[in-house]
């Protein structure tokens, strides 16, 4: 079978996006692993590895001793039930289900690309199980199979047009509580220490943070306080999303963070989170771009874009660790996490074809 087989990838897909895979859903994304398994050790002549860390379930395929590090994730933001909402379909060429483009159509390209290949000697294939949740139990497991890799490509999906993904910001999550006192709100309010109030003191600052034309994003998003309407709020929550183009910017916000200090008399702040994800740098992906215009090239597949994006992936770890990273080496469509998502069918072959040019010509040396 050559890059390209089209009736099979879809039937590989379908049967992929079929069994759902909630990233919360631990259940689900074992099932999920034991599918993709399955799928992985049709194309490859192998079962992978199964690695479960603190209930999540990971896969790991090596062969010989890895150059090369194809990365993705079998888990999806979609969940248990939303078949019922956005059934699997493939209409006038585009196909259509929970998760299809993020990334269970990354991992159809992948196989096939691979099972192309005349010898897989110096390849390492880990599918992983939370990266949708910010890879909390696989962080370590990724960058430790970038080790000694010459170069990790990531099958996350592309961005618009096909773009392959060269840079990526960093991410920091954050959630900042206020303790306050509670009163009753009608009879005795000035014995109360509102930390609803306080924290609208706190989102105001913590916006300000980065300006409108700033790379760096620092946003306040959800917000609770209170539990009864006739009470001062003794409790508020703020969790925070950062991104920033590189470690300094990342590590400045982290400072402005960390010094936040109450307005209001009798309340408190306590700081949880920090950075999830280093800034995946241009420079990282450079020479791996290069080649893969090189190979699109020979392959007649026409130019390619390269750009940067705000989204983060397990790329973000590879680049970090110090391995070159190219990244959106999967499916091209849209709508990741939306009710639109989708992905061009007639696009497959073409990237199928692509990764394993890619795949070759590191493992040649080139």
């Amino acid at each position: 079978m050559m890059p390209g087989d089209l009736p099979v990838m879809l039937d590989d897909l379908e049967e992929l996006v079929l069994c759902e895979s909630f990233s919360s859903d631990l259940g689900a994304v074992a099932t999920s692993a034991g599918v993709v398994a399955t799928l992985g050790a049709r194309h490859l002549g192998v079962r992978p590895e199964p690695i479960v860390i603190d209930g999540v379930t990971h896969l790991r395929w090596s062969f010989g001793t890895p150059r090369v590090l194809l990365l993705g994730h079998h888990d999806t933001v979609w969940p248990t039930g939303s078949l019922r909402e956005h059934p699997w379909s493939v209409t006038d060429g585009v196909a259509r289900g929970p998760g299809v483009f993020d990334m269970k159509a990354g991992l159809v390209q992948l196989f096939h690309a691979l099972r192309s290949l005349t010898s897989l000697d110096g390849v390492c294939v880990l599918v992983t199980g939370d990266e949708e949740v910010g890879s909390p139990t696989s962080r370590a497991l990724i960058e430790q199979s970038a080790e000694g890799c010459s170069a990790a490509l990531v099958l996350e999906a592309s961005a618009d047009g096909g773009a392959l993904k060269t840079a990526r910001k960093g991410v920091s999550r954050y959630r900042l509580a206020v303790h306050g006192r509670a009163a009753h709100a009608g009879l005795e309010p000035e014995k109360g220490a509102n930390a609803g109030v306080e924290l609208a003191h706190q989102v105001v600052a913590i916006a300000a943070m980065a300006g409108p034309e700033s790379p760096t994003s620092v946003t306040p998003t959800v917000l609770t306080a209170g539990m009864s309407e006739n009470t001062v709020p003794a409790q508020a929550v703020v969790a925070v999303d950062v991104r920033t183009p590189d470690l300094a910017a990342q590590g400045l916000v982290d400072t402005w963070m960390r010094a936040l200090s109450p307005r209001l008399a009798g309340t408190r702040l306590e700081l949880t989170g920090g950075p999830n994800r280093p800034p995946m740098d241009a420079t990282s992906s450079s020479a791996l771009f290069k080649l893969a215009e090189q190979v699109a090239t020979e392959l007649g597949l026409g130019p390619l874009r390269g750009v940067a994006v705000g989204g983060a992936s397990d790329g973000n770890f590879t680049a970090g660790a110090g391995c070159p990273t190219l990244d959106g080496l999967g499916a091209v469509g849209g709508g990741a996490h939306a009710a639109h998502e989708h992905v061009i069918v007639a696009e497959m072959p073409r990237r199928t074809a692509l990764l394993a040019g890619l795949v070759e010509a590191i493992l040649e040396g080139r």
